[in-house]
């Protein structure tokens, strides 16, 4: 399960703090966020999907690798990009 290059490039544009930025942490979180989004909405159908969740499972835990990574760093880019993406209530 992985997100077309139009969705990408968009989500890539959204989060992007300057031209040609793909490494940062907020468009890597962004990525991993859209992509958790959509394998969300996959076991809602495939339930017993268990390779699949392995991998959803890896890709949560890198996200919040970054996120601490990013909290640490900068504290107002964290509020910022969880508020943005709507990851905390």
């Amino acid at each position: 399960m992985s997100i077309t290059a139009e969705k990408k490039a968009e989500v890539i544009k959204d989060n992007a703090r300057a031209d040609n930025d793909t490494g940062s942490p907020e468009v890597q979180v962004a990525i991993l966020t859209t992509r958790i989004n959509q394998l969300t909405d996959h076991f809602k159908m495939h339930a017993k999907d268990n390779h699949s969740r392995r991998g959803l499972l890896m890709m949560v835990n890198k996200r919040r690798t970054l996120l601490d990574y990013l909290k640490r760093e900068d504290s107002e880019r964290y509020t910022a990009l969880i508020a943005k993406l709507g990851l905390r209530k």
